[in-house]
């Protein structure tokens, strides 16, 4: 492995350096506590069982649910999948109908169209288009007007991974609940950013991962609301028998420990960084606008800070392909969107639905800050950015503009 000694990280949107602090509440349950939780016949078991339970009691009591509501996945990508498609699978008696949004993350949008090829019938509600202040959100009213008898689920990502819109979750979850209609939605890159109760915000699923907040790859979890109405998902995974029959395998236990570690940490810290953050998601912005002409903010304002995450920056850079200029900025780790979207030749999905042209939107970067991330280095990322852009600007010329 070779890393350029110093490169700045700062795509935390798509993935998050692990703690210190989690990777040693993980250590002993790789080489000493290190049984399968569901070996119930000797210590090494009981040790793993009861360090899962101890976990699952932590992160329940993180967004308010309760221990018995929290079902382990391999991450939010799982997560998503099971709340879609396993309730659509066990709820095809009452209707065939879902409700989600364009922007959504593609583990919600590629299962929905999935789903639709069999026979589903799906709405993708539009967001409140560029150049609004509030571009990229949704109105609760536009989920209670797409609402219909047979409608099954509404799936709303609680903030974007693009551009940081956060959606006004609790008040489209009455609105679902008066009509008889759960609520699921992907709250990945809000866990441990914002605060998330789940009782307050009324969602009956809500997916999650620990890579987002300083955990390790490979561990998530599904919210699953218990009460009445019951929830009935069918398991996309069988055999075992495990996490309440929703999600057979053995249990990542040392992931699992990460996790809940990593979750605890996060709201231990969570005001005071996320004002830290937002001074320098604030400080970089404004410094790109000195440096970069023409650069233009994709996604909500920066204030309010409910309509937008403290961490997030997506900007468009005009004349400039996103992708060229990442060759030239070798010293910095940034991405011209969703992680799980690189391998698309594209334009985001997440830009083309604010209504921002092809050409913008192939000329946009996506900024996540995290906790590790100093002043000094958005400094020098905005001088990075901005010897970069004139350079090419100088080698390439100017080139017409898109929209």
């Amino acid at each position: 492995m070779t890393t350029a000694p110093c490169a700045i990280y700062l795509d935390n949107h798509a993935t998050t350096r692990v703690d210190p602090r989690v990777v040693e509440a993980m250590l002993p349950y790789f080489t000493e506590c290190y049984g399968n939780a569901a070996s119930s016949t000797h210590v090494f078991g009981w040790w793993a069982r009861d360090a899962v339970e101890q976990a699952r009691q932590s992160i329940a009591s993180a967004i308010g649910a309760e221990p018995k509501e929290i079902v382990f996945t391999s991450g939010a990508t799982e997560s998503n999948n099971l709340a879609i498609r396993g309730l659509a699978e066990r709820s095809q008696a009452k209707g065939r109908h879902l409700v989600s949004v364009m922007t959504e993350h593609p583990s919600v949008l590629d299962p929905l169209e999935r789903l639709g090829r069999r026979g589903y019938e799906v709405s993708l509600l539009p967001v409140i288009p560029w150049p609004d202040p509030e571009a990229g959100r949704i109105r609760p009213e536009q989920v209670a007007e797409a609402i219909r008898d047979d409608t099954i689920l509404v799936s709303v990502m609680l903030a974007n991974n693009e551009i940081g819109a956060i959606q006004p979750i609790a008040e489209i979850a009455e609105i679902c609940h008066q009509r008889g209609v759960p609520l699921h939605s992907d709250a990945t890159q809000a866990v441990g950013k914002i605060p998330v109760d789940v009782r307050r915000l009324g969602v009956d699923l809500m997916s999650f991962s620990a890579h987002k907040i300083y955990g390790p790859k490979g561990i998530g979890a599904l919210y699953v609301r218990r009460g009445r109405p019951v929830l009935r998902l069918e398991p996309l995974v069988a055999g075992g028998g495990h996490e309440g029959g929703l999600r057979s395998g053995t249990l990542n236990v040392p992931g699992i420990v990460g996790f809940a570690k990593a979750l605890e940490l996060c709201l231990a810290e969570l005001p005071q960084e996320s004002a830290r953050l937002r001074a320098l998601r604030d400080r970089l912005y404004h410094g790109l606008v000195q440096a970069v002409p023409q650069l233009t903010l994709n996604g909500p304002a920066l204030d309010p800070p409910h309509w937008r995450l403290a961490h997030n920056l997506n900007v468009s850079l005009g004349d400039l392909d996103g992708e060229t200029l990442l060759l030239n900025l070798k010293e910095l780790a940034i991405s011209t969107g969703s992680a799980c979207t690189s391998a698309t030749p594209e334009p985001s999905h997440v830009l083309r639905a604010l209504g921002i042209g092809d050409q913008r939107s192939r000329a946009s970067l996506r900024f996540g800050l995290g906790r590790f991330n100093t002043a000094e280095e958005i400094e020098r990322a905005i001088g990075l950015i901005g010897d970069a852009v004139a350079r090419l600007r100088q080698l390439l010329g100017p080139v017409p503009t898109g929209g």
